[in-house]
């Protein structure tokens, strides 16, 4: 029985004494947003309730965005025996033992001491704050709460961590994925043993070990032969850690010495593996305290524990979204800031249309055209879609674009759409949820601030359903639009969508009454194998028969049993706005096989935009090794732009791993770091930013320390620029010998590979390099005496992401060939963009471009690239012995066979001289990918470039070992290489063209939309068999070979117009 407000109602009504179940009272709370929210609870209601119930409820008014996370608060409450106000922290307390004085609560926010220390360092390392307009709302605040959990949990097991564990986090062991050694290694290896050295202050000593030996054992022998060769006291082995001369990096643990990638990739190389035993203590490693230890977090209230309110709670007025029978709608209400020619008269209107996952759910739809009168526009038009509320799933996005409409496509170029009236000049877009983060349908008015359309994008559709669902932080700069969301006559009820449990129980209820799904009656009488097979291992999805569609839906049981692999297709074939098929692929995935982690990368690209699919995506890539994680780490932090809010199982999933890992927390940071300059990721992008240095505080002076180095060398680019090349070598070192420089650029990290520390600067050495942007070669002497110097070029002015793309498929490809058993002795050096426009790049010592080679052996420029004899002449001068030679042409052979593929199939343009380079080893190597998918320079209309990959005659000349007869015996196995190489990539084509597809989101000029994938599918031709897929590539080699006077003329061309012999 409900009772009216009493001031002294404990005393009055006996205050619940009897604990009387239907006992309820008015509770007055005064939050602390200002707002005063009245409600009606019983006693028996715990204060978690409460506070679960009334955070719910102050959605509903005024001033939410204002309100942090519930945990932030605690309640405060006077009691007729106290004096003043009391802080309740016992939130499992009922109603009726607090027994607050008029039963009124106040939210306190909790005094939590700051670190500003901290604080600041996060700022320095962002480069700026995020907007606190952005930040005011409670998904941030639900996601920051949550990652602090996350992040106090793995810091508090850390300082708990013993001394090896700790070297385990800061130096985690480089091992192969891979456990079939390369032949190349088997051939260094004799009797099961192999030769390595170690190196201390005062002597050098070789032992010969056992490929299956521990490094524990390696240590043992080690300091065995150094006693018996310096006559030595005998040391214990158990106070040494085996470290890489020169690095970094340590090997330990029960894995054989052999498995370490270091000695696989010396082996590989020739070279004998170089160690230095270390005593265990001199490790440095972090120390405990390096701000404060996080509270325990067992003494938090856990705001996200279960929502599930008890039965002393008003029940929650939620409907869901399935019981809401009537078409989706919205109304359009204004625009406002609209920038438009202000002195003629303009019409705009705006086409609406929902997606998931880049597919459209229904038929999009337009407002009608209005006049603009300064920037604002005014519509109050509701639109209904054709899909009703019940079939819209989980997550779909409403995607918008404001549009003029003119007469004529004139100064529009490539973003005018005929219309009946003329021309769509598209203006501005924005997509938003449907649902928000806590699965609730959206109602009531929003505002939306637009994204500028691109002057160039190449999309045949003017809404933009790949583009981010955040809105434009860059308020004052941009329009804004007014929405408003129907409540479907559901005035006091919260529209949520099905929860995980609902759908898997719709599901079941559906089997059980063996009540057949649409589309479940196809007919077909061939197996799933078959039907599969057009589409499983190419990327024509698109291209699928409605037939086939039908029958591999209705063969679903048999495809999870019998082909798992196919599940990227059956993900195709879901209607997804048929409320039955999204609750029984729910149900389907949680007893789908775990697939290897190359199908499951598919399933986190654009086209994958359900929670639950990416969830078990996820899931597929728990047991991934770091080392193999790192190699995709690139495309996995793009996937996160795909995420639809900003808490999801793929941050979560990074986060640990990289707060786990500090080389993966390395690569993290900085390929989050580097793009937190767009707008459109700089809320997300800095969130899991702050996260991650947040939970792991002992790499923020490390990355403190990278960040100073880095400015100080963008200090000294920019000064260079101002003179000549003399000049600016001159000012280079003035500024790196500079004691503030010194200082900033001594005892580093290396940005480019953390297993590097930089000891400090050797400016005599460096210098300013001739190309276009003035980028400086830099060397750093190696803080391990017996190390080599470090070298790294320092770009400034060049977006090095695109390069940094290429060369991790470059990786990819050489780890694929690798595991089929081919070591096309590729090079793809290391290079990371840190910021806009800026990065380093790794340099290849003791190699040559072929333009210099070439025109130091030729008398003219010019005519340089047509002596074929020039490169072979070259290798042979630093080559001096028979066997020398026939490896450098060995080395050669294999890098050209594994690049001319590379190349072909990633459509690498701008092929020159300059930017093909030979170690003097023999192995070939490209450099500067600035133009990939087959965007090929024009000159006056016509491509510069006209052959699929480069193979020039001298090339052929030291592949033949000085002939020329291309029908010669080595020339033929370097075609069956070629085309050996080729078909073993198409056979990984899939997950090519998804890790591709992950990348679309980069704002990559050349890779922005869903055509730029065509490409690929052009060269790899997966959907030929595999007999006529090789005639294919037969043909392209015939093609390059037949026009290799093409390139050799492009090459004299551009060794004409460019001296860059440094």
């Amino acid at each position: 029985m409900g009772v009216r407000f009493d001031y002294d109602y404990w005393g009055n009504q006996d205050g619940g004494k009897n604990n009387a179940k239907d006992e309820t009272t008015e509770v007055t709370f005064f939050m602390p947003n200002g707002v005063l929210i009245i409600q009606t609870y019983s006693v028996n209601a715990t204060l978690q309730e409460l506070k679960a119930d009334v955070w719910e409820e102050a959605e509903r008014y005024p001033l939410y965005c204002h309100l942090g996370d519930k945990s932030m608060y605690y309640f405060s409450a006077m009691s007729a025996t106290s004096t003043g106000c009391c802080e309740l922290n016992d939130e499992s307390k009922r109603l009726f033992e607090v027994q607050p004085l008029f039963c009124m609560f106040r939210f306190v926010e909790k005094q939590v001491s700051v670190n500003n220390k901290l604080i600041n360092n996060i700022t320095t390392l962002l480069g700026k704050t995020l907007s606190e307009k952005t930040l005011k709302n409670p998904e941030v605040n639900d996601f920051r709460t949550k990652m602090s959990y996350l992040g106090e949990e793995i810091a508090n097991k850390r300082a708990a961590m013993n001394r090896m564990e700790r070297i385990a986090y800061q130096y985690p062991p480089k091992l192969v994925t891979n456990k079939v050694l390369p032949e190349l290694v088997k051939k260094r290896i004799v009797n099961g043993d192999f030769c390595v050295v170690a190196k201390s202050a005062d002597m050098q000593v070789t032992v010969k070990i056992p490929c299956k030996a521990t490094p524990d054992e390696v240590i043992k022998r080690i300091l065995e032969k150094k006693q018996i060769s310096a006559n030595t006291r005998n040391e214990n082995s158990f106070d040494f850690i085996l470290k890489v001369c020169g690095r970094e990096e340590y090997m330990f643990g029960d894995h054989p010495i052999i498995n370490f990638q270091y000695v696989q990739d010396s082996l590989s190389r020739e070279e004998t593996p170089t160690f230095v035993p270390k005593l265990l203590r001199n490790v440095e490693i972090f120390e405990d305290n390096i701000y404060e230890i996080p509270e325990d977090i067992t003494h938090r209230t856990n705001s996200t524990g279960s929502k599930q309110m008890s039965h002393t709670l008003r029940k929650v007025k939620h409907i869901t979204s399935w019981e809401v029978d009537t078409q989706f709608s919205c109304v359009v209400q204004e625009i406002a800031d609209l920038n438009c020619d202000a002195n003629r008269n303009v019409e705009v209107g705006i086409q609406l249309g929902l997606f998931h996952g880049g597919k459209s759910l229904c038929k999009p739809m337009k407002t009608q055209l209005v006049s603009l009168h300064k920037g604002r526009a005014a519509w109050n038009e509701t639109i209904v879609f054709d899909i009703n509320v019940k079939n819209v799933p989980r997550m779909a996005r409403l995607c918008l674009v404001i549009y003029e409409n003119v007469r004529t496509a004139k100064g529009i170029g490539v973003r005018a759409r005929r219309t009946k009236d003329g021309f769509m000049n598209p203006i501005a877009w924005v997509n938003t949820m449907l649902y928000d983060y806590k699965s609730q349908l959206k109602a009531g008015a929003v505002t939306l601030y637009t994204w500028t359309y691109a002057e160039d994008s190449q999309s045949e559709d003017v809404l933009h359903p790949l583009g981010t669902v955040e809105p434009n932080p860059r308020r004052d700069e941009c329009s804004s639009m007014i929405l408003c969301f129907e409540d479907y006559k559901q005035e006091n009820k919260i529209i949520v969508y099905p929860s995980e449990d609902q759908l898997m129980k719709h599901a079941a209820k559906n089997r059980n009454c063996n009540r057949p799904l649409n589309r479940d009656s196809a007919e077909e009488v061939r197996p799933i194998k078959e039907i599969l097979m057009p589409y499983i291992h190419n990327d024509r999805l698109n291209d699928m028969h409605e037939q086939d569609r039908n029958a591999i839906w209705a063969k679903r049981r048999e495809c999870k049993d019998l082909e798992p692999d196919g599940l990227p297709c059956l993900l195709y074939c879901v209607e997804w706005n048929n409320r039955n098929e999204v609750a029984e692929i729910t149900a389907l995935l949680q007893e789908w096989p775990i697939l290897p982690v190359e199908r499951a990368l598919e399933l986190l690209d654009y086209a994958y935009a359900d929670q639950y699919v990416r969830r078990y995506a996820v899931n597929c890539l728990r047991t991934i090794q770091d080392d193999e994680l790192l190699l995709y780490l690139l495309q996995l932090v793009q996937a996160m732009k795909h995420e639809s809010y900003l808490y999801s199982d793929l941050v979560d999933f990074l986060l640990q791993r990289a707060l786990n890992n500090q080389h993966i927390g390395h690569f993290f940071f900085w390929h989050l770091r580097s793009e937190f300059q767009f707008p459109s990721v700089q809320v997300r992008f800095g969130l899991i930013l702050e996260a991650y240095l947040k939970g792991s505080q002992e790499h923020v002076a490390i990355l403190l320390k990278q960040m100073q180095c880095l400015r100080k060398l963008q200090q000294g680019s920019e000064l260079v620029k101002k003179g000549n090349k003399e000049k600016g070598k001159s000012l280079l070192i003035g500024h790196l010998q500079e004691r503030a420089s010194g200082e900033a650029m001594s005892d580093v990290i290396s940005p480019l590979n953390p297993s590097f520390r930089c000891k400090s600067v050797r400016a005599d050495k460096c210098k300013v390099m001739d190309s276009k942007m003035r980028p400086l070669w830099i060397v750093y002497q190696n803080s391990d005496i017996n190390g080599d110097d470090i070298n790294i070029i320092f770009k400034n002015g060049d977006d090095l992401r695109q390069d940094m793309l290429t060369l991790q498929m470059l990786r990819i490809m050489d780890r694929i060939w690798k595991s089929h058993g081919h070591d096309f002795r590729m090079n793809p050096y290391s290079c990371i963009s840190t910021d806009r426009r800026l990065g380093i790049i790794e340099v290849v010592l003791n190699a040559e471009t072929i333009a210099n080679i070439q025109k130091e052996r030729g008398m003219f420029s010019a005519t340089s690239p047509f002596k074929k004899g020039s490169l072979l002449a070259w290798l042979k001068e630093h080559n001096t012995t028979d066997e020398m030679l026939a490896k450098a042409v060995q080395e050669f052979t294999l890098s050209c066979a594994g690049y001319c593929v590379a190349t072909y199939v990633l459509g690498v343009a701008d092929r020159h001289s300059d930017n093909i380079m030979v170690k003097k080893t023999g192995q070939l190597f490209h450099i500067d990918f600035g133009h990939i998918l087959g965007h090929f320079k024009e000159k006056f209309g016509f491509r510069r470039e006209r052959v699929p990959f480069v193979l020039t005659h001298d090339f052929v000349y030291v592949i033949n070992k000085g002939r020329t007869d291309r029908e010669a015996h080595e020339f033929r196995e370097f075609q069956i290489l070629c085309e050996e190489a080729f078909l073993i990539l198409r056979k990984h084509g899939c997950l090519i063209l998804s890790l591709f597809a992950m990348m679309i989101s980069t704002g990559l000029p050349e890779l922005s939309s869903e055509k730029d994938l065509n490409y690929l599918r052009e060269t790899l031709v997966l959907d030929l068999p595999e007999a006529e897929a090789r005639e294919h590539f037969k043909s392209k080699f015939s093609e390059a070979l037949a026009n290799s006077w093409k390139t050799s003329l492009n090459w004299a061309s551009h060794n004409f117009s460019k001296n860059n012999k440094q």
